[in-house]
């Protein structure tokens, strides 16, 4: 993947591929995406049963890599029997989507990104395109109060004020017109269709009418969407596999003005925004962006997953913030539906951090420049923000150096609300720290600079 990797950013389009949308209601849309910063992110499905990779292990063209957590069955098409049959034993009854959007505005997350699809096929919420999803009989928890997943999730954190980004992927590995039987290349050969599209035309539009179908249910019957969120890349116009999304976004549009849509490495005019993956772009990035990023180390629950450190957190959050830049934080329910312990106490004590210094995110666009060492800069208006991320270990010292260039007349701990004294110098402004807080360590200050 390295001829991917650019900036720092993996993953994604590239900032040149971007293109501005014309349609203004979208471009309002996009302030309002700009201002928000901090997305929770869940990747949820059967899947999570088996605390492996979502859905990729299915692909024989991916299982190099993603079946490294497959060690119980060496057989590709056993283990895919398997893998599918694990919608009749999905039954997270302790999914309770009051708690999830209890964490969300607890923990300042301004909106959701939510797997109502991901590329095996099994749907969290009731489309009328497939039997495979968590309404069907033959799923346990088609019995449960929220066993339309999306409905519940969406109708929850909607009511409290969040934001509603569904994710959906364009790629449908169980649907039958896509990974379809005794065609040119076997079932799950790779992650493309088994056919060329341009050899088989009614084929092809029965799976553009069946993906339009459910992207449109989601629109329409689970909206207003703020954004519409499209996995899968490899479904697009250039290799062969168009779904005429541009058609279909006019639709959604007639339904949602000003939706926006993220085509997600494909580029060109329906990604209204990039969205690096598991990286951070080393420079500021001109275009409106997002990086999805785990709060462990995978997409998915893992078992014996690993969790970041607050600090961690918080320093990621300004780096993606100071470079103009959201940060979809993923955060994977455990198979029952309830959220690790360790990644609450995570994002909590982000969150913590927050309350004290969201000022110096929300709302906030890159400032010139952006960083200066460990010092990263945010800007609102004429208002700059200073924020001194702090290593592992390192108290504050009695006095620091903001290396801010511009003038500066009154500076202001934020939290504190403490008016801090410094000094111009040739390097910056040389700041007096209160005794009071000398020798701790708060993961990161963020200082007001006004004029």
């Amino acid at each position: 993947m390295a001829d991917l990797i650019q900036n720092g950013m993996h993953g994604c389009s590239q900032e040149d591929a971007y293109v501005r949308p014309d349609d203004p209601l979208v471009l309002q849309k996009l302030e309002w995406f700009r201002d928000q910063k901090l997305a929770l992110m869940m990747h949820f499905g059967i899947y999570s049963q088996l605390g492996i990779c979502e859905s990729w292990p299915l692909s024989d063209g991916d299982s190099s890599w993603s079946r490294r957590d497959v060690d119980w069955e060496e057989d590709a098409a056993a283990f895919r029997k398997q893998y599918r049959d694990m919608n009749k034993s999905f039954n997270p009854v302790r999914l309770m989507p009051k708690k999830w959007a209890d964490l969300a505005v607890r923990d300042g997350f301004r909106y959701l990104i939510f797997t109502t699809k991901h590329h095996d096929g099994f749907c969290l919420f009731d489309t009328k395109y497939t039997d495979y999803k968590t309404t069907s009989p033959d799923c346990p928890f088609h019995t449960h109060k929220y066993a339309d997943i999306v409905k519940a999730v969406f109708d929850e954190f909607r009511a409290r004020g969040l934001g509603i980004a569904a994710y959906f992927s364009k790629p449908d590995w169980h649907c039958p017109w896509y990974w379809a039987e005794g065609m040119e290349k076997p079932v799950a050969c790779n992650r493309n269709p088994t056919y060329d599209p341009k050899q088989h035309p009614d084929l092809w539009e029965k799976y553009v009418a069946f993906t339009q179908g459910q992207m449109m249910e989601l629109v329409r019957d689970y909206g207003p969407l703020d954004i519409l969120w499209l996995d899968g890349g490899q479904v697009n116009p250039a290799n062969g596999q168009d779904i005429r999304l541009s058609e279909f976004a006019a639709k959604a549009r007639e339904i949602t003005p000003g939706l926006l849509i993220a085509d997600r490495t494909v580029g060109g005019p329906n990604e209204n925004y990039i969205t690096p993956e598991q990286s951070v772009p080393t420079v500021p990035i001109r275009v409106p962006w997002e990086s999805c990023v785990t709060i462990g180390t995978a997409f998915s629950y893992r078992y014996d997953e690993k969790y970041k450190t607050p600090r961690e957190l918080v320093h990621l959050l300004i780096n993606v913030v100071s470079r103009g830049g959201n940060l979809a934080l993923n955060i994977a329910p455990q198979p029952d539906g309830n959220l690790p312990a360790a990644a609450v106490r995570a994002a909590d004590a982000l969150g913590d951090w927050l309350r004290d210094n969201g000022e110096a995110i929300y709302g906030t666009r890159t400032a010139d420049p952006c960083e200066a060492g460990n010092v990263a800069f945010t800007q609102k208006g004429e208002t700059v923000y200073a924020l001194v991320k702090l290593a592992e270990g390192e108290e504050l010292a009695r006095e620091l150096l903001i290396p801010w260039p511009a003038e500066a007349g009154k500076l202001t701990l934020l939290g504190a609300g403490a008016p801090l004294g410094f000094t111009r110098t040739d390097s910056g402004l040389r700041v007096r720290i209160p005794q009071v807080l000398a020798g701790h360590d708060p993961f990161a200050l963020a200082i007001r600079i006004e004029k």
